[in-house]
């Protein structure tokens, strides 16, 4: 078999290589001299309802343009992508699970960075606050017929699942997802300190969006973020944006997770990468502000992010005062190995898959240059 080759800076480790790749990573080697670009696996986005006007979460969405928001992603660095479906009736939900579903199988090369899907809901608090922008008429139960179902729609696609734990219930359900190879993840909750570490003992493994989908005001302590914080066994993400998360919550959250046990994603939804305006978003009306911020129509309540992959690794080293090397292990390695992508859990390493992302570092800024997915060139700037 013939393989490729590349060569440039590993950004993790900070040496000059040379990679040969088929669908996987052969060998690599130390090269001679340092040149070239910047060399990373393809980052992972485990959180995404949506870009460039493609909605993950509408059983109407067509085929070609989710393949067009896939496109969007590589060039913004992404390989592996978790389209994500929120909150919505049972009708809707199975109709976009469907959709996703049909497009995957349907689109042989955008639909291998379509690693699987994750369900943001409906099992989440209906409060005011943990709620988020998530629809409370759709806010029920966990249901294990319920997710058996999507799991038969899907073809075992589902990948993700983000519950509350304060449900009667959640820890059996939490316990049957998870034996289908399903993650876990604690979100949109207003648990107490005994459900979210009973949720763990049963195999939630992490946490969605932490310091979001919260309360306005909530207890000095115990809270439900800070006991997650505190949950050395739960990962967490983080949603960079400079918006979502100030400076001085984000700085101190790395430090109680450690890099090793935190994420970069960027809860995109369907307006990220268009001009402002309104949209639809699943069941509900949001709007994209000049500001970038996407918003509830009417109201001041966050609704996802209009966030790049490659925008956020750059506002991560800035708001969370961290090098390039742990960035990128946030957006690669780490959900790599949190949402258990079979090969994409260590770097640019023999064996791994061969998703490699050639970029440019200049003054803070990140220019997108190359793209592989399994081996085959997906963006060229």
């Amino acid at each position: 078999m013939d393989f490729k080759t590349c060569s440039g800076i590993d950004a993790m480790t900070r040496r000059p290589i040379v990679v040969s790749y088929g669908e996987k990573i052969e060998t690599v080697e130390r090269a001679p001299q340092v040149r070239g670009p910047l060399l990373s696996p393809g980052w992972i986005d485990i959180q995404v309802n949506g870009f460039a006007g493609a909605d993950y979460c509408s059983p109407h969405t067509p085929v070609d343009l989710i393949a067009h928001s896939i496109e969007v992603l590589w060039s913004t660095g992404v390989a592996r992508v978790f389209p994500t479906v929120i909150t919505g009736s049972k009708e809707g939900m199975a109709g976009a699970i469907r959709n996703l579903t049909y497009a995957k199988a349907s689109l042989p090369v955008h639909g291998r960075s379509m690693e699987g899907f994750h369900i943001e809901g409906p099992h989440i608090s209906a409060e005011e606050g943990p709620r988020g922008a998530h629809p409370v008429e759709a806010v029920r139960a966990p249901d294990t017929d319920e997710f058996d179902r999507w799991m038969d729609l899907s073809n075992g696609q589902i990948k993700m699942i983000t519950i509350a734990p304060e449900w009667p219930g959640a820890c059996a359900y939490i316990e049957h997802v998870v034996e289908r190879g399903v993650v876990a993840a604690i979100g949109h909750t207003n648990a107490d300190g005994d459900q979210i570490r009973a949720a763990v003992s049963a195999g939630a493994t992490t946490s969605t969006h932490l310091g979001n989908g919260a309360h306005n005001l909530i207890r000095r302590h115990p809270n439900y973020i800070w006991e997650q914080l505190a949950e050395d066994r739960l990962g967490a993400s983080f949603i960079v944006d400079g918006i979502h998360l100030p400076a001085a919550f984000l700085k101190p959250a790395l430090r109680a997770k450690g890099i090793e046990r935190s994420i970069l994603t960027t809860d995109a939804v369907m307006p990220a990468g268009c001009p402002p305006g309104r949209f639809r978003l699943g069941e509900v009306d949001v709007e994209l502000h000049p500001d970038d911020r996407v918003t509830l129509v009417g109201k001041d309540r966050l609704a996802g992010s209009s966030l790049r992959m490659d925008r956020g690794v750059e506002k991560l080293m800035m708001l969370g005062e961290i090098g390039l090397p742990d960035a990128i292990r946030m957006a690669s390695a780490n959900p790599g190995r949190f949402a258990r992508v079979a090969g994409r859990a260590v770097g640019i390493a023999p064996g791994e898959k061969a998703d490699l992302l050639e970029f440019g570092f200049t003054e803070g800024r990140i220019s997108v240059k190359r793209l592989t997915v399994d081996g085959e060139t997906v963006y060229t700037a």
